[in-house]
C-alpha cells in the first residue's frame, strides 16, 4: 500500500480478503471500501458463503443460483479483486451450520492471499439478514485465530434508521463515537459492479436510497476488542479517508472444486 494511503489513515494492509454472504454484498454493501483499497495499491480477494439463490428479487430471467455465478465474476473484475472464492452453502441458513465449518475456509484463504486484515459486515449484519451476522461471526473467529483486524462496514445510526422506517427492515447502525473510519469515496468504481449484478440492483431496491443517503461516505468500525493491532489504528476516533481514484486491472473470479464437492467461484 503507498505512503499516500498510509498518511490518508487507511488501514496500512497490502493484502485485503472481504468475507461476505451473498453475491452482491461485495458491490452494494462493501464495494466502495473494496475499490478504495485496491486503488490505494492493495490486493483485494473475495470469500463468498453461498449463491444467494433464496433471494426475493429476480430482475433478470433464469435459476438465480447460476446467474449470480457470472454477476459475481463480472464484479469482482470491475473491483479489482481477485482472487474470488464462492461456496454453495445454503442461503438463508448460514446460522445452521457449525461455526467451525465457516471459519475453515476463511483461514485457507487468508494464508492463500496472505491477507493483512479481514473486511466484513457490520457484526449486527447492517440489515439485519441472519447470514450476514454469521458470515461476519465466522470472519471474527477466524481473524482471532490469525491476530488479525477486522473492519466492519457499518452505517450511522441516522441512516439505519431511515432505512428501518421507509422500507420495514431491520437495518442497524452506529453513532459517531462507535465508528472508527470514515471513508470519502468516489462511488463510479462501485456502482459499475453494482450494473453488474441486474438479477438484484432493481429499480426501487433499498440500494439506491441507501446510496443517496450515505453520500459520498463510508463508515467502518474495528470488530475486536481489544484489537490484535490497536496500536497500528488510527489515533483519532474518526478518521477522514480521502480516496484515491484509478483505473485497476479486473481480473476473473477463479472456480475450483474441492474433495468434499463444494464449489469455490460460485454463487
Amino acid at each position: 500500500m503507498t505512503e499516500r494511503a498510509r498518511a490518508q489513515g487507511l488501514p496500512a494492509w497490502g493484502s485485503v480478503l472481504a468475507v461476505v454472504a451473498h453475491p452482491d454484498d461485495e458491490s452494494f454493501g462493501l464495494g466502495g471500501v473494496l475499490a478504495a483499497f485496491a486503488d490505494a495499491g492493495a490486493a483485494v480477494a473475495v470469500l463468498c458463503y453461498t449463491h444467494g439463490e433464496a433471494s426475493t428479487l429476480h430482475g433478470v430471467e433464469g435459476n438465480l443460483s447460476v446467474v449470480r455465478v457470472g454477476e459475481l465474476a463480472d464484479a469482482a473484475r470491475v473491483l479489482g479483486a481477485a482472487p474470488v472464492r464462492l461456496l454453495d452453502l445454503p442461503d438463508g441458513a448460514l446460522s445452521e451450520i457449525g461455526l467451525d465449518e465457516l471459519i475453515a475456509p476463511v483461514l485457507d484463504m487468508a494464508a492463500q492471499v496472505r491477507a493483512e486484515g479481514l473486511l466484513a459486515f457490520d457484526s449486527a449484519g447492517v440489515t439485519g439478514h441472519p447470514d450476514h451476522v454469521r458470515a461476519t461471526a465466522a470472519a471474527v473467529a477466524a481473524a482471532k485465530r490469525l491476530g488479525l483486524d477486522v473492519l466492519g462496514w457499518t452505517l450511522p445510526v441516522a441512516v439505519a434508521t431511515a432505512l428501518a422506517e421507509e422500507y420495514m427492515a431491520g437495518f442497524t447502525g452506529h453513532d459517531r463515537g462507535e465508528i472508527d473510519v470514515v471513508i470519502e469515496v468516489d462511488r463510479t468504481r462501485q456502482l459499475e459492479a453494482v450494473a453488474c449484478h441486474p438479477s438484484q440492483a432493481i429499480p426501487g431496491s433499498v440500494l439506491w436510497r441507501r446510496l443517496e443517503l450515505l453520500g459520498d461516505y463510508e463508515h467502518l468500525r474495528f470488530l475486536q476488542e481489544p484489537h490484535p493491532h490497536a496500536e497500528e489504528r488510527c489515533a483519532s476516533p474518526v478518521k477522514i479517508l480521502m480516496i484515491i481514484t484509478g483505473a485497476a486491472d479486473g481480473q476473473d473470479a477463479t472456480s475450483t472444486r474441492g474433495s468434499s464437492g463444494r464449489v469455490d467461484g460460485r454463487t
